[in-house]
């Protein structure tokens, strides 16, 4: 692991993804240091730091998001550019070795990738039985469930010191 910063981005909502209005996005660009394994050390140290529920996949290419769990996603094959916040919302472009942190009603889409990009995601201890939401989903209702989500208590690479903790925490 190599020490960490994560860029920080509040998402307005956007049509009907209601996105957080408390918790901003969190962008970590090369969170491991050696390449090797990725799926492992993205694993292990979700695990370590009480992010639980994890799969091995790649990211939906329809716009969805989830009201009841909090989502982190780290990236160990390939690249590809994410769209965050819904239809026309913030294109990010991730590789192997970054990782997201998104707060609970964030939008989320694959718009491109290259060839074997997969990800690794998991959830917050007790928040392994997330919802997925479309734009068909009324953004009123599920903005009730955003509002509940509780705070993970530690950053899923970082732990009780990680950017996450500063970034939500001060937020809550």
């Amino acid at each position: 692991m190599t020490k960490q910063t994560a860029s920080a981005y509040l998402l307005e909502p956007h049509g009907s993804i209601p996105n957080n209005q408390r918790l901003p996005l969190l962008v970590y660009r090369q969170v491991f240091r050696h390449k090797d394994d990725l799926v492992s050390q993205f694993k292990e140290a979700f695990a370590q730091h009480n992010w639980h529920g994890s799969w091995v996949n790649g990211v939906f290419d329809y716009h969805h998001y989830h009201s009841k769990a909090h989502e982190v996603l780290g990236v160990t094959a390939g690249s590809a550019v994410i769209i965050l916040g819904g239809p026309g919302g913030r294109e990010t472009e991730v590789q192997a070795g970054d990782m997201l942190v998104l707060p609970a009603g964030t939008g989320h889409c694959l718009k491109s990738s290259s060839s074997g990009f997969k990800v690794v995601g998991a959830y917050p201890a007790g928040q392994q039985n997330y919802d997925i939401c479309t734009e068909d989903d009324n953004p009123e209702e599920k903005r009730k469930n955003i509002l509940q989500v509780s705070l993970p208590t530690q950053d899923p690479v970082f732990g009780a010191e990680g950017p996450l903790v500063r970034h939500w925490h001060d937020k809550s």
